[in-house]
């Protein structure tokens, strides 16, 4: 495996993989949450979708064995390991209106979709273009009636996500930047990329 990189709090990163590549994304402290967001390398207008992706894998609990599909029904990476179990499709990027509508916090606060955006603008993503992140370690809970409530991350330390790249990606990270999504403190996220071991 590659040496680790570290997503410092609250900031985001965004790189390249191959097919086959593995991607390790990895909560070093615990209860971090990680906002991914992939798109096809070589056509940006296919990248992840939550909603394929609830449909084809008939679940929104998505975990080792699951795959992430693509606006265009392609499966995009398979999870390959998940230590923690609990991630989340239903909620999108944390935003600036995230924390006027929903914390009534004003002035600035850093969010994952300023992150997502910042990263993937020098490949010429815009905001816009940005779709529904693949939450990785968030606790999203819903009672009888349908009320969605975020709970601090399952996520112990060193817990971690593998993903096996299906197809060329260019991916983007988060350390999320949501008080609530994170049990009320920010942390790191690491990731590594290591290349598949062929077995012939």
């Amino acid at each position: 495996m590659s040496e680790s990189k570290v997503i410092e709090p609250q900031t985001g990163a965004a790189f390249y993989l191959n097919k086959g590549d593995i991607l390790t994304v990895t909560d070093p402290r615990g209860q971090q949450v990680s906002d991914m967001v992939l798109f096809n390398r070589h056509d940006f207008g296919e990248k992840i979708s939550s909603g394929k992706t609830l449909d084809f894998e008939e679940s929104i609990l998505l975990t080792t064995g699951n795959f992430l599909w693509s606006n265009r029904s392609n499966k995009m990476v398979k999870i390959i390991e998940d230590t923690n179990g609990r991630n989340d499709f239903l909620l999108a990027p944390c935003s600036k209106e995230t924390f006027e509508i929903m914390y009534d916090f004003e002035g600035y606060h850093p969010s994952c979709l300023e992150n997502l955006s910042k990263n993937l603008a020098p490949m010429g993503i815009k905001t816009d273009d940005i779709p529904t992140a693949f939450n990785i370690f968030m606790n999203v809970q819903f009672d009888e009636r349908g009320k969605i409530s975020v709970l601090p991350p399952t996520s112990k330390a060193g817990d971690y996500v593998q993903f096996e790249a299906l197809m060329d990606l260019l991916v983007c990270l988060t350390a999320c930047s949501a008080e609530d999504s994170n049990g009320g403190s920010f942390k790191p996220i690491h990731y590594a990329v290591t290349k598949k071991i062929d077995s012939d």
